[in-house]
């Protein structure tokens, strides 16, 4: 019998190495996210992987599975681990090796394998660890699954048997290069830096943009998994600013700039100045349908009211849906709509065919953001960002927020701002002209001015985004409304950054 997991154990004790460790708040909504040795350990992760490998077993899915890891000193370990306990619970596993987290994806298609089990803590701060699941390609689980996994892993409910093999894939990032660059290579002759924070897109983001005729200015691709400069996280303002700087002092006429496990793209542009990855939606969205007419996207709350009110998308017949943030629910939702792309502020894009297949890949959104350059013919990317209706946006601002709380709190928020509509009063100085409640909530006054409060679904903390399509100021007002009501919580602590 493999015992139940602890939620903590002392390190350097015989329990430590003889007993699993499982902190139950590391199952997330779509994903699973530790603290390495704090609040997992390798026997925890060993029964996580015999936890998966029986819920798949439950989901009436074949047992056979795609398995990759990212670049951190203790990512491989944890992969074997992993391993281990799928073999237990009669897994086939197909190990792709170091790889970025869209090439799992890919080699389930690639494969024809079913399920992925990428161990990765994409952008989370060295000793974070983690894995990205699914069992239904191009899908990744969502909060059903991720609850019948925590009840499995944590009640030690494992149905194991003999019948698990393995096999290792040589040389498979050949294959995945392979089909991103199997087109035409670009017209126009690209100048792009390719910013990678160190992480693991820098094995294979330089090579691939590449042989498609890029002009590639390589920045921070040494893999070293200290990241001794920054995070590779392309919503973070020192990567950006790396970024602006690397474009200005080359004359490059883009910066593309990759997270840890290579599935989002930030930009920045020809002047240095970074674009917020709902407007580069916008841009893709304005490229893509004028070639395909009345396209549909789905766009994650977090993002710019710009999708519903750009008279360019309007005239060009786009339909826009809000949808919860997190890649496992944009992944579903632009699925089951057969959306064209689905774009989500954190960098997460989702193109179905013909772009993509469906899953969020960095790269291809890169070849996207370079194929609309392509077309744009002389102008610029500044041009491209420029043509865009004025609006004053935020960065995602993150006040930490405990993970016990944070759900409680953003509940309450939602039944305050309900009630504000209810009653006719006012928000930052005006009426409430709609509500979307799908992911915390998003309030959005008369002017188009609206501001967003949710509970971040892999971190402790909260996320707040504001924007105003008239003033910097009216952006600042919604600020202070929503800060307003989290101060009513002393749970809620300091942002990581402010407007």
């Amino acid at each position: 019998m493999f015992p139940k997991p602890k939620a903590e154990l002392k390190p350097n004790t015989y329990a430590y190495e003889s007993e699993p460790m499982v902190k139950a708040t590391g199952f997330r909504e779509y994903d699973a996210r530790w603290l390495f040795g704090k609040e997992i350990n390798l026997m925890g992760i060993q029964a996580l992987g015999m936890g998966l490998g029986t819920m798949i077993g439950e989901m009436g899915v074949k047992q056979e599975i795609v398995v990759g890891h990212d670049f951190r000193g203790y990512s491989a370990s944890i992969k074997y681990a992993l391993i281990s306990g799928l073999l237990a619970a009669g897994c086939k596993v197909h190990d792709i090796g170091l790889a970025v987290t869209p090439m799992a994806y890919f080699a389930q298609f690639d494969l024809d394998v079913p399920c992925v089990a990428m161990v990765t803590a994409s952008h989370n701060d060295n000793g974070w660890t983690g894995v990205k699941m699914g069992a239904n390609r191009p899908l990744t689980f969502g909060p059903d699954e991720m609850t019948r996994l925590k009840e499995i892993v944590l009640n030690a409910a494992f149905k194991l048997k003999p019948a698990g093999g393995y096999q290792f894939h040589e040389n498979f990032p050949a294959r995945y290069i392979a089909d991103l660059t199997n087109r035409k290579p670009f017209a126009r002759r690209i100048r792009a830096v390719v910013a990678c924070g160190n992480g693991t897109a820098g094995a294979f983001a330089p090579q691939v943009l590449e042989k498609l005729g890029i002009d590639v200015i390589p920045l921070d691709t040494e893999l070293d998994h200290t990241f001794p400069k920054y995070n590779p996280n392309p919503e973070d303002l020192e990567m950006l600013h790396a970024i602006r700087d690397a474009v200005l002092a080359n004359k490059a006429d883009v910066g593309l700039g990759f997270d840890g496990d290579g599935d989002r793209c930030g930009v920045v542009d020809d002047t240095g100045e970074e674009i917020f990855a709902d407007k580069v939606g916008v841009m893709l969205a304005r490229d893509m349908s004028a070639v395909h007419k009345n396209a549909q996207f789905v766009v994650d709350v977090k993002s710019t009211g710009l999708f519903v009110t750009d008279p360019v998308l309007q005239k060009q017949g786009v339909h826009a849906t809000y949808w919860k943030t997190g890649h496992s629910y944009m992944k579903r939702r632009t699925h089951e709509l057969g959306a064209l792309a689905g774009f989500e502020k954190s960098g997460h894009f989702f193109f179905n065919p013909p772009v993509g297949r469906g899953y969020d890949d960095g790269l291809v959104s890169a070849i996207a953001i370079c194929e609309m350059l392509d077309r744009a013919g002389n102008k610029k990317m500044s041009d491209l960002k420029n043509a865009l209706p004025k609006t004053w946006s935020s960065p995602t601002m993150s006040p930490h927020c405990a993970d016990e709380a944070k759900y409680g709190i953003v509940a309450d928020v939602v039944k305050h701002f309900e009630a504000a509509q209810a009653k006719g009063e006012k928000v930052a100085g005006q009426p409430i002209r709609d509500l979307v409640t799908v992911n915390g909530v998003r309030v959005t006054c008369e002017d188009g001015s609206w501001g967003l409060v949710r509970a971040s679904s892999n971190k402790p903390e909260l996320v707040v985004v504001v924007e105003s399509p008239v003033s910097e100021q009216r952006m600042r007002d919604m600020f202070e409304a929503m800060d307003s009501v989290l101060r009513t919580h002393p749970e809620v602590g300091e942002y990581n950054q402010k407007i």
